[in-house]
């Protein structure tokens, strides 16, 4: 049996962490069966959503694996793969350390989509730029707008192996790029710097020119990181409460 989880960090961690905990201590050993959703859920005292996150960042680690129609049931001991929601705080060291991530990747993806693009290809990534501003126009955050852009121009490069390391780094870091864009949307100024940036890297990839692409995401990913240092304090608090948040609906 578990106990119920609560306080600042965010559930989903919580949850993780509890689980980990018992599979590492042994107290649940190689082959059990995890206890069902519904029994997490009125044990830990969280929604399903907090337990599915949870369950799916053990199977990203290696700890478990789902077994259709069976369950979950805990793996083997082997070298842990890189697990990067192992850490989600939300500080100012923390989210600047993932732009720096971002940045080579980014522009290396960049470069590639403006050397192998297709019309097609162009035109998804216009698509996803148009929803970027269609989104800010209309108040919200443009937080998957936003990666839905960056994602289009991996897939445009062709290469599997880009595609799914943007994806990841997006849906793992997706806290972090949320407390990034609230940043940038304390200020008009701000605003309209992102939406010039990302314009300069779709017009270097839609002109064909890769090494301009690569030094404008580079660049937009080097501004957001001025940007982010020119928060207060009471923003990062802020932040930390976003985090929270993001687990708090059922």
């Amino acid at each position: 049996m578990f106990s119920k989880v609560n306080g600042p960090v965010r559930l989903a961690d919580q949850v993780a962490a509890v689980l980990s905990e018992e599979i590492e201590s042994g107290r649940l050993a190689v082959g059990d069966k995890l206890p069902t959703e519904v029994q997490l859920v009125k044990q830990l005292g969280v929604s399903r959503t907090v337990v599915r996150e949870a369950v799916s960042r053990l199977r990203n680690a290696g700890l478990v694996e789902a077994r259709q129609g069976l369950g979950v049931f805990v793996l083997p001991r082997r070298t842990r793969p890189l697990d990067l929601e192992a850490d989600a705080s939300q500080t100012r060291s923390k989210v600047l350390q993932i732009v720096e991530v971002r940045r080579p990747i980014e522009g290396e993806a960049a470069y590639l989509a403006a050397a192998r693009a297709a019309p097609d290809d162009l035109a998804r990534i216009r698509q996803a730029l148009d929803a970027i501003d269609a989104a800010v126009a209309a108040g919200g955050d443009g937080v998957d707008e936003d990666l839905a852009f960056h994602t289009s121009i991996a897939e445009s490069t062709g290469n599997a192996v880009m595609v799914s390391t943007v994806r990841y780094l997006g849906e793992v870091l997706r806290s972090g790029i949320r407390v990034t864009r609230a940043n940038e949307a304390r200020r008009g100024d701000f605003i309209e710097a992102v939406r010039q940036e990302h314009h300069a890297i779709f017009a270097a990839i839609e002109a064909g020119d890769a090494e301009t692409a690569r030094t404008a995401a580079r660049r937009h990913l080097k501004h957001a990181a001025s940007r982010l240092q020119d928060a207060d304090d009471r923003f990062w608090t802020k932040a930390q409460d976003l985090a929270v948040d993001l687990d708090a609906a059922p």
